[in-house]
């Protein structure tokens, strides 16, 4: 479920969204806190609004069950933010998780984009075609992804 930050609404509004879903929830949720939703704005200060978002929300014992993803601002400051906050431990109650993940959306096309329109010539475009580039576009991925996953960036 997206969500938006609502301010002092926003767990009286994730009650009532949760109180339709759960007849038909086979299992747990994810709210996808959108702390810029829509906004195109990948800088610091976006993901520092998605983080102040999460701290709220992660220290509201009334918030509905469910997985925690951050977006809406997400970027390769993220996971940064997410370690200082201790965002990134251990869930403390059971189906009260902390961040389960993180969608970086605008921040990741921007980056892979970057490598994938440079070998765009024409319409037929197919990117197994430039395997330099494809294998490019993955490493930026890993490394957005890695910072986040403690991937070892050192294995090219």
């Amino acid at each position: 479920v997206s969500l938006p930050d609502l301010g002092e609404l926003t767990i009286p509004a994730m009650k009532s969204m949760y109180d339709i879903m759960k007849v038909n929830l086979g299992g747990l949720n994810l709210w996808q806190l959108d702390g810029r939703p829509m906004s195109g704005d990948i800088g610091k200060g976006a993901t520092m609004a998605t983080i102040k978002f999460a701290v709220h929300l992660v220290s509201r014992e009334d918030r509905p069950q469910g997985f925690l993803q951050l977006a809406g601002g997400a970027n390769g400051e993220t996971a940064k933010g997410l370690k200082r906050e201790r965002l990134l431990e251990t869930t403390s109650t059971a189906g009260k998780a902390l961040i389960s993940g993180v969608g970086f959306g605008g921040h990741a096309r921007k980056i892979v984009g970057k490598v994938l329109w440079r070998s765009v010539e024409s319409a037929a475009f197919s990117l197994e075609n430039f395997p330099d580039q494809l294998l490019e576009a993955l490493w930026e991925s890993i490394a957005l992804v890695g910072t986040l996953k403690s991937y070892n960036n050192q294995i090219q």
